[in-house]
């Protein structure tokens, strides 16, 4: 018996090939809301989910700007939430029967690691191997107020009773800006609180349109967050940046301020620093049968790498050949418009921006120049060395750009790439551009 310990998209996916594979594969998940994990129950759906609802409204309002649509009207949160839930219930129903129908056992429950001892809900369980994919958790700050009424995380905005008029995001990265993004175009007063720079790990083409995406928004760099203030419930934060202290008022806290990996029922396995599990090439831990796979080992917090390093410990367990680690891995993140890059490790090439063409989510931004953007990076050889696209599509369009870089194709090989019409995706055309040009 192998048993993969996390129904997320690394455990899935391990599971289901192991069992194709010929294994007896139980997988163990605590959520009473089924297999999915945090991608489904409180990430990447949830996000999706509440960005095409606030897509919506953005794109309602240039119509009521150019004077052909009348107000959209208000947003019912508690609804909005319901119905969003009835969905997600939906489609971890159908990952529970293709995870099944994979000849997985599917069982609740919770489990523990002593060394290369496991427990299922105190049961000792004997195993073939193990994959441990319990992935992550929201890191709270050490900040006084954090345990206020009025403050969550992304596991726990849901629960938020309805819409804040006035809300402070503690954060700088992508789940910061995503929820800045929906929640100021539901009619919230949003306020980013950033220790450092916005979004400071993508391209700066994409940082500038991060912020003409979030123009509603009200981003506050380089500053120090005292205290979340309130008395039986949040009304303010407590900050210091360069002009002094001030408060600012709220009603609710969002922290996005990291993930730490779910390694709290291990012990006797070595971690690194912030608890994630280590591994070998092999994604063993230091315990010989004992595997981990996706957020639970720190590396990128990413579902495609969670979903490739649940394969490879799966292949690991049957002795098959691994994938190959992707050297550039496409990454994005969903504000009005997509906004997408892939780059390859080192320093970044010569590269060239044009804004994004025309086409379907874009035509009616052309008068206010709100477009996106397309980049291209590349090496005195012609070589790819990054790609970043602001556009409604860009994440797809980057996923499949991203295996390109990871080819190696060179510039001049798009010389016969033919585009699909009308579409907003500038990338094509800044890349047949650049074919034949002196570089």
């Amino acid at each position: 018996m192998i048993v993969v310990i996390g129904g997320g998209p690394a455990g899935r996916f391990a599971a289901m090939r192991l069992s194709r594979g010929g294994k007896k594969v139980r997988l163990v998940e605590k959520r009473s809301a089924g297999v999915g994990g945090q991608c489904l129950h409180q990430g990447c759906m949830i996000i999706c989910a509440l960005n095409d609802v606030a897509r919506f409204i953005d794109l309602a309002e240039t119509f009521q700007n150019n004077g052909f649509l009348n107000s959209p009207g208000r947003v019912s949160y508690p609804i909005l939430i319901r119905k969003m839930q009835e969905t997600i219930r939906v489609i971890t129903g159908v990952l529970e029967q293709e995870t099944k129908q994979a000849g997985v056992e599917i069982v609740q429950g919770h489990a523990g690691i002593q060394g290369s001892a496991l427990h299922i809900d105190g049961v000792n369980t004997p195993y073939e191997a193990v994959i441990v994919a319990s992935g992550a958790s929201p890191r709270i700050p050490e900040i006084p107020g954090c345990s206020l009424p009025g403050v969550y995380t992304a596991h726990s905005i849901l629960s938020m009773p309805d819409l804040p008029k006035k809300m402070v995001i503690i954060g700088s990265g992508v789940i910061a800006a995503e929820f800045a993004y929906i929640f100021s175009l539901f009619g919230s007063d949003v306020t980013i609180l950033a220790r450092s720079s916005l979004l400071r790990t993508f391209p700066g083409q994409l940082v500038m349109e991060a912020r003409k995406d979030l123009s509603r928004v009200n981003i506050k760099e380089g500053v120090r967050i005292e205290e979340i203030i309130g008395d039986g419930g949040v009304t303010g934060v407590k900050v210091t940046d360069a002009n002094g202290t001030m408060t600012i008022a709220a009603e609710a806290v969002l922290l996005a301020t990291g993930m730490i990996p779910n390694t709290g029922f291990i012990s006797g396995i070595k971690t690194s620093s912030d608890g994630s599990l280590l591994v070998n090439d092999r994604m063993e831990t230091s315990v010989p049968g004992i595997y981990a796979a996706g957020d639970v080992t720190g590396t990128g917090f990413l579902t495609p790498v969670a979903r490739h390093q649940g394969r490879k410990a799966a292949d690991a367990i049957l002795g098959n050949p691994f994938e190959p680690d992707p050297v550039a891995i496409p990454q994005a993140i969903k504000l009005k418009h997509d906004l997408a890059y892939c780059r390859k490790p080192g320093e970044p090439g010569k590269g060239l921006s044009i804004p994004g063409p025309a086409g379907p989510g874009t035509f009616w931004d052309v008068a206010g120049h709100h477009t996106g953007s397309a980049t291209v990076e590349f090496d005195q050889d012609g070589l790819i060395t990054g790609l970043a696209e602001a556009s409604p599509a860009a994440s797809v369009a980057m996923a499949y750009l991203g295996w390109m870089m990871n080819s190696d194709i060179k510039i001049e090989e798009f010389d016969r790439f033919v585009e699909v019409h009308p579409s907003p995706d500038g990338i094509p055309w800044l890349l047949k551009y650049l074919n034949g040009q002196k570089r």
